[in-house]
């Protein structure tokens, strides 16, 4: 996600250059044909660009509302998965309580449950992006045995295995006396709407827009884009590139704005900042748990935090 408050017009520029690129050298070729060449069939000032303009303006902006709906769900769900995960943390260290001889026991499960939790946030965004969860896992939460990572690398989706496991260390703990039936429920929750949270963002992952919405606001922009010039021409002459130009950038980025928003998880400079975000919960639930060796905060490389 760019986070920079000002506008880098290099980046803005980059965004859609080669397209814009491509329009100027069609805007000069228009012109150069009606000015030089005097070839007045390729200017018409009847064109309705007002009206078209109007008509893919309403198609972009229905796309885009759509993606940043995609964009915007995917970010309330994983402020679901930051909550629940900082209760889960919280109930764990809060309730829980050892008999008279298995303290130490029951503060292992303790930092186990929540280590566990921590690598669960890391292993889900490593799948929503594609990555290899077993990887991060050992790079981010190195109490995870190497035994119990060499399991989980033959599961399809690690993340579900871990929570598996989280849940027979609660039900483990309800056994021997740690917790009461309503605090374990309260935590039962709590695992209940952490896999709410990741169907979710498994749904925005798994199902994309249909591809009518990239491909027809993409052609018709374009077709556009091509009759600008030839609609501006009689009335702007030398100035045709400038005017044309500007209002090109204006629809050619709107376009891609859509076009990016869709995945919210591509791990694409536009998208979430899901390693700032499993960071945010690794620091949290480590100091929870006492830990005083913790990670420094994620932090934008080149006006990006990712």
């Amino acid at each position: 996600m760019i986070v920079p408050q000002v506008p880098q017009v290099k980046r803005m520029v980059q965004y859609v250059g080669l397209p814009v690129l491509a329009l100027i050298a069609w805007d000069v070729l228009i012109v150069l044909g009606y000015k030089v060449m005097h070839w007045e069939w390729v200017g018409s000032k009847h064109v309705p660009l007002a009206l078209y303009g109007s008509a893919i303006g309403i198609i972009v902006g229905f796309r885009n509302n759509s993606s940043y709906g995609r964009w915007w769900e995917g970010r309330q769900l994983w402020g679901q998965i930051v909550n629940n995960s900082r209760s889960l943390a919280r109930q764990v260290c809060a309730t829980m309580r050892p008999g008279a001889s298995d303290a130490a026991e029951m503060i292992a499960m303790q930092r186990n449950l929540v280590h566990h939790q921590v690598a669960y946030v890391h292993a889900l965004r490593q799948q929503l992006r594609g990555l290899d969860p077993i990887a991060e896992i050992r790079a981010n939460v190195p109490e995870i045995p190497e035994a119990e990572l060499a399991t989980l690398a033959g599961q399809k989706n690690v993340s579900l295995t871990l929570q598996l496991r989280m849940g027979d260390m609660l039900r483990e703990a309800r056994g021997r006396g740690w917790m009461d039936n309503l605090e374990w429920q309260a935590m039962d929750r709590n695992l209940d709407d952490l896999m709410d949270a990741q169907g979710g963002a498994e749904r925005i992952k798994n199902t994309p827009m249909p591809k009518q919405y990239d491909f027809f606001p993409m052609l018709f922009v374009q077709i556009y884009c091509l009759l600008l010039p030839i609609g501006m021409v009689e009335n702007l002459g030398w100035f045709t590139p400038l005017g044309s130009t500007l209002v090109g950038f204006m629809f050619l980025a709107l376009d891609k704005i859509g076009r990016d928003l869709e995945d919210p998880f591509d791990n694409q400079i536009y998208d979430l900042p899901l390693t700032a975000i499993c960071r945010t919960i690794e620091i949290n639930l480590r100091q929870m748990l006492g830990e005083t060796k913790l990670p420094e905060p994620e932090k934008p490389i080149h006006g990006v935090l990712w």
